[in-house]
């Protein structure tokens, strides 16, 4: 994996945030505190009004982000404690009018329900506290644009972020042919309430080829017994009732076993992981950000899951939907379990891409 380091490389490094707004070489580190000159002066985008959108990215190209960080407070007032539901991340690739990813900025990161986790991966990893950082490799011919969208109640008062990337001379340099390139898409979905024997679209309407990589998953169930029984399906260009790619149940698919089940004090309790490309990283019952005398802190279980196919891209060339089965089991057997289902869905594909489903407003993204 270091074998790049060792020969002289075709691009040159670059990195955005609010000290260096820009990128521009040698232009870093400008502004002035307290302290002095160049002494801190810009760490964060402050007082972010509601309704604004911020333009953290615009870089002519071609070039490719390599590593993206993002830092915030969870909640502005006890009553406003969705941030992360309510902040929406959205790229732009070479002038699309249409967003390419479009998500909560953390279900991107796998902290959804507003809610930080700690998250270990090889593309994604979330550290404490909500040090939030992406590695998936975003590369783009002639522009690349990245924004937020302040759909919160109240101002955000600090935004912190950092995107680094390369700029290169041509795009065979950076593709090793003009018109081998995939570019990089996320879109999130949400499903307040399944309906019984209907598979949870996690995505559908790509057409053109690429390689799908990575599912985050944000249950809440709403059924009691086990919930983990449905198959992820994916069907592949010209698959119709049936799938070319079954999974054998949810808790399989993202690589744990047996309800992720363990005995401790003589009952049974699930067991989180965090590893490079599968990981179950957050289980709650209780929500401490919105305890006070109005309300106490249960919640429906919520469970954060990810799957990354680096190693095994599901490739298509034409089409590509993605769905799960709410399948749960108790002692009378299989059922038909409905839940509340959020999801974000990665892939690469040739440009243009289908047009997104409309977002869920602010309201309707809030976690139970």
């Amino acid at each position: 994996m270091f074998a790049s380091l060792t020969h002289t490389q075709p691009f040159v490094s670059r990195a955005i945030n609010a000290e260096n707004p820009n990128g521009e070489p040698g232009k870093a580190a400008m502004a002035a505190s307290a302290l002095g000159p160049s002494r801190k002066g810009s760490p964060c985008l402050r007082n972010i009004a509601p309704g604004a959108t911020v333009t953290l990215a615009d870089i002519d190209g071609p070039g490719q982000i390599t590593h993206i960080w993002f830092t915030v407070d969870e909640k502005t007032t006890d009553a406003d404690c969705y941030v992360l539901r309510d902040l929406v991340l959205r790229m732009y690739w070479d002038g699309e009018t249409e967003p390419s990813v479009e998500c909560p900025l953390g279900d991107f990161f796998c902290c959804g329900f507003g809610r930080a986790a700690v998250v270990t991966s090889g593309p994604v990893v979330a550290l404490p506290s909500r040090g939030m950082n992406c590695y998936w490799p975003m590369p783009f011919r002639r522009h690349a644009r990245i924004t937020v969208e302040n759909q919160h109640a109240n101002p955000i008062k600090d935004l912190f972020y950092q995107i680094d990337y390369r700029l290169y001379d041509d795009v065979a340099s950076l593709t090793g042919a003009a018109d081998d390139l995939l570019t990089f898409h996320a879109q999130w979905r949400r499903q307040p309430i399944t309906q019984p024997a209907q598979d949870y679209v996690v995505l559908d309407g790509v057409r053109g080829s690429g390689h799908y990589v990575g599912t985050y998953l944000a249950l809440t169930t709403l059924e009691r017994y086990w919930w983990g029984e449905g198959e992820f399906k994916f069907y592949i260009d010209s698959d119709t009732d049936y799938p070319t790619i079954c999974s054998t149940g949810t808790e399989d698919y993202f690589g744990g076993a047996w309800s992720f089940a363990r005995q401790e004090h003589g009952r049974t309790v699930e067991q989180c992981y965090s590893t490079e490309f599968l990981g179950y990283p957050y289980y709650s019952q209780h929500d401490p950000l919105i305890h006070s005398d109005y309300h106490d802190d249960v919640t429906p279980p919520q469970r954060g899951l990810y799957r990354w196919h680096i190693p095994d891209p599901i490739v298509f060339r034409e089409r590509l939907t993605v769905t799960v089965q709410q399948i749960g089991s108790a002692a009378c057997g299989a059922f038909e379990r409905q839940d509340d289902v959020a999801s974000v869905a990665y892939w690469y594909q040739n440009e243009p891409h289908g047009s997104f489903p409309a977002l869920p407003d602010a309201r309707a993204r809030r976690p139970r």
